[in-house]
């Protein structure tokens, strides 16, 4: 099982034209993180695409480019790449000049959003928000097989022939789905023979066990061996040296941003006594102290035979000593512990990525 860290870079906005320091300090930080998270042997970085003022990273691959430069052997993925409100053409060349900058590390994340900003700011309707996604993912699939390609959709101009480069280091980029709480998001990803990401950040991880099997079967009908396709969950994280500093650090943090949301949804307010049940043995919080976190993850491990885990920080209201802290706890003592349970040679780590990267035409 990879183990990795994913991040949407919170931060309270300044509401500034220019002279950003905020965001030039959390922007620091994130590529602090990444060189921490490598250094002490993470597998996978992930960087979420938003179009918020509390959100900083709008350009994930950028940020991504910028960390290959200064890391090693990390992976390097989106977490998601809004591929509804995108241009697959320039998504992948992007990705591709990630690929080459970082020596064949890239993977594309996509998915549809968890908001609904991107549409309007790029010009496209929320009337077609699956039937973009659809086309787009097409093309994006047809794009990462062949060097030239001829395409023709709704929305956008057809391709007659053209070349897309530059192409990656990689014979593929690999690309992965998000999905939140859709089951036929999970069927398409299993029909296309697409590796996997269900984002857990709400409920218990054991009500999206019926994910993992519906991909796994769709994936079985359509003739792929579902026994070989990656699957990752992505769950709110955070590592202290006792669980009590782990809780007292992250709730704030955790409280405000997911009430900040909740007053746009609709959602009850998170209080300590929630947040404290969430974060429980059967909850999808990854808060507590290096023990707590490898059996937690040897617990979903259990459920959902994964090939990945991405613990998602919280920037946002937290020190940034406390979150390079976590992630070094993270890297040093429960990934070596998890690996060691489940019987898994450091050198295979970093061979389970690569099965990603063979995705099917739809």
């Amino acid at each position: 099982m990879q183990l990795g860290i994913s991040s949407f870079g919170e931060i309270d906005p300044a509401h500034v034209s220019g002279h950003d320091t905020r965001a030039a300090q959390r922007m620091q930080e994130l590529l602090a993180l990444a060189r921490r998270a490598d250094e002490v042997g993470l597998d996978v970085l992930a960087l979420g695409e938003h179009h918020r003022a509390d959100f900083i990273i709008s350009a994930p691959e950028v940020i991504l480019a910028a960390v290959a430069a200064v890391t090693q052997r990390i992976r390097l993925s989106s977490a998601v790449t809004v591929l509804s409100s995108a241009d697959p053409v320039r998504v992948f060349q992007n990705f591709a000049t990630v690929d080459l900058i970082s020596g064949g590390r890239a993977e594309i994340l996509a998915g549809r959003g968890s908001f609904i900003e991107s549409y309007p700011l790029f010009g496209y309707d929320l009337n077609d928000y699956d039937e973009l996604f659809i086309e787009k993912l097409t093309l994006l699939l047809k794009i990462n097989e062949s060097e030239v390609v001829s395409w023709q959709g709704k929305h956008r101009a057809a391709l007659a022939g053209q070349g897309v480069y530059p192409r990656p280091v990689q014979s593929k980029i690999p690309v992965w789905i998000g999905i939140g709480g859709t089951p036929a998001s999970a069927v398409r990803a299993g029909k296309l023979g697409l590796p996997l990401t269900i984002a857990v950040l709400g409920g218990a991880p054991a009500r999206y066990v019926p994910f993992a099997e519906l991909y796994r079967e769709s994936a079985q009908q359509a003739g792929h061996d579902a026994a070989q396709l990656p699957l990752c969950l992505n769950c709110h994280f955070h590592v202290a040296e006792t669980s009590q500093q782990a809780a007292d650090a992250f709730f704030p943090p955790y409280a405000q941003l997911m009430n900040r949301i909740g007053r746009e949804r609709g959602w009850s307010p998170m209080d300590r006594r929630h947040f404290d049940f969430l974060r429980g043995p059967e909850g999808p919080l990854f808060v507590g102290t290096p023990a707590e976190i490898t059996e937690k993850l040897l617990n979903l491990h259990s459920l959902f035979q994964n090939t990945r885990f991405l613990g998602q920080l919280v920037l946002e209201g937290i020190s940034h000593q406390s979150v390079l802290q976590s992630v070094e706890l993270f890297g040093t003592e429960v990934a070596p512990a998890v690996r060691a349970a489940l019987g898994i040679a450091q050198e295979a780590v970093a061979a389970v990525s690569h099965q990603a990267a063979a995705p099917q035409q739809p």
